[in-house]
């Protein structure tokens, strides 16, 4: 989750896996009271010292160094990984300025029989440090710390491994990452910071967090559990569970707006006679509205990573952007108070009719799936909707409150396992409708609501979630001893190359994702 319309936008920070997320990091950049370890005391700074103060002589000094490193590196060959020049020019000033001091060289680590070539370390956390011009996901051949794994896998690893370190660090100069222990093949987790970004343009807000989430103090401590960054990780992941239940019941109340508001609508004859003479029955009705909302979260998660427009066409990017796209109707539920003109859902039709086959003018893709195909929908793309009733399920999906703050949902950095939760929960409801209390003026509620059947669709139809715990351990039965046959052929290269796993009944495809990594 984030903060609200005047949410801090980090434009050149990003966070996986759920590691610290969206809203987490706005509480840190705010100096959150309700966050521990937020004063300037727990940064080591002076009674008489702010934070705001010691960042900004940090950032001064900063930017100097980065131009004299960028004009440095302008002078060595495009062959040359720079890693000389990105430590001690950029990386090694950059973690001073952190309170880290000049950090020492460090020597292999080993453990559990493997070698760990991390460059430098302080006390408790490996903080790998390499040349610009070496990815942070690839393995580099012959270069010492990214030739054996990458650089994020070989830290990642090592955490993994180790029980005397939880938090570490991996940078090349133009990224920087927060790692964790973290065991999950399904996904990556990490915050990273887009130095190159930041730097060049100037951001100082997002060097403000950077300089607040990655400061010497926030990994110090006589054992690792006792961080502050371990601290944030803990509070963040207990309001995560919370954030989580707000979300399914923001999604079930979603639902019950659109089910409500489709049955209201004065042009909807044919659908409430269908429902009133058993043509349509609940169920079916329900599926429809599941398929809408699996429309809508899709487009907000693609729409959010940046996923869903192709192509060249900036123009056509801009039109759906700014006239059809999730986004714009986010806006609209946050500020705009709804007129009872349905403009907004005839925008939103064109948008998904052109999603099975694709839209040049509006530079969407050709999904061809079932769920973009025009008969999955049928009864509600015939359908009218006002723009209150869809405002309200957008404000129901893009906005949970707690506090009595109202925190948009970051669909962005919501991965496998929340929707497969928020999934496996609307599967376990049972639609209630009453025509009487609608044309006698009721709420949503009582027009359409919901009784929980636990397991009634699942039963029905064969769905279900697999679980990350799950997944694992199939990966460990099933795969592990695949993989080691494989490696013990005379061509062991090839031999784990010619696998191949099939997951007939895939889904999200999250144990296929976690086969291949």
């Amino acid at each position: 989750m984030s903060r609200g319309r005047n949410h801090l936008a980090f434009t050149s920070v990003r966070t996986e896996g759920g590691l610290l997320p969206s809203e987490t990091l706005a509480r840190i950049a705010a100096g959150d009271k309700d966050l521990p370890g937020l004063k300037a005391a727990d940064y080591h700074l002076d009674k008489s010292e702010r934070i705001g103060e010691a960042v900004n002589r940090s950032w001064s000094r900063l930017l100097g160094a980065w131009k004299s490193f960028k004009d440095e590196l302008e002078k060595l060959p495009a062959a040359d990984f720079a890693t000389g020049l990105t430590r001690d020019r950029w990386l090694l000033p950059l973690f001073s300025e952190l309170g880290y001091g000049r950090l020492p060289r460090s020597t292999t680590t080993e453990l559990d029989g493997r070698s760990f070539p991390i460059s430098h370390f302080w006390h408790h956390s490996p903080i790998h440090l390499l040349g610009c011009r070496i990815q942070l996901d690839r393995r580099a051949r012959g270069v010492a710390g990214a030739a054996q794994a990458s650089p994020h896998g070989l830290v990642q690893d090592f955490l993994n491994r180790s029980d005397d370190h939880l938090w570490g660090f991996v940078s090349n100069g133009f990224q920087l990452r927060v790692l964790r222990d973290h065991h999950s093949l399904t996904q990556q987790a990490f915050v990273e910071f887009d130095l190159q970004a930041i730097m060049e343009g100037e951001q100082y807000s997002d060097f403000l967090l950077l300089w607040m989430i990655c400061h010497q103090s926030r990994v110090e401590g006589a054992r690792p559990a006792e961080c502050l960054l371990e601290q944030w990780f803990v509070q963040s992941a207990e309001e995560g569970v919370r954030a989580l239940d707000a979300l399914r019941e923001g999604v079930e109340k979603a639902i019950e707006h659109l089910g409500a508001g489709f049955l209201r609508h004065p042009a909807n004859d044919a659908l409430r006679q269908a429902l009133r003479s058993g043509e349509l029955s609940a169920q079916d009705y329900y599926r429809e509205l599941l398929r809408l909302i699996y429309r809508f979260i899709f487009l907000l998660v693609t729409e959010d990573r940046g996923l869903l427009l192709v192509g060249d066409d900036e123009a056509a990017k801009r039109r759906y952007l700014e006239h059809y796209s999730m986004r714009r109707l986010r806006e609209l539920a946050d500020r705009a108070r709804p007129g009872r003109h349905g403009d907004l859902w005839h925008g939103t039709r064109v948008a998904m009719s052109c999603l099975e086959l694709g839209c040049v003018g509006l530079a969407l893709p050709a999904l061809g799936s079932l769920l973009w195909r025009a008969e999955t929908c049928r009864r509600l793309t015939d359908c009218e909707l006002g723009n209150r009733d869809l405002l309200m399920a957008m404000q129901r999906l893009c906005f949970i409150r707690r506090d009595q703050r109202r925190l948009p949902v970051s669909w962005r950095n919501m991965g496998a396992e929340e929707l497969g939760s928020i999934y496996e929960a609307l599967l376990e409801l049972h639609p209630t409708m009453n025509l009487d209390a609608l044309a006698a003026g009721a709420g949503a509620g009582a027009a359409f609501s919901f009784d929980t059947a636990a397991g009634h669709e699942r039963k029905t139809t064969g769905s279900y979630y697999t679980p990350t715990s799950l997944v694992d351990c199939l990966l460990d039965t099933a795969l592990d001893p695949v993989i080691e046959r494989a490696a013990a052929q005379l061509d062991p290269e090839s031999a784990l190359l010619a696998l191949k796993a099939c997951d007939p009944a895939c889904g999200s495809g999250h144990f296929l994702i976690a086969a291949a990594r």
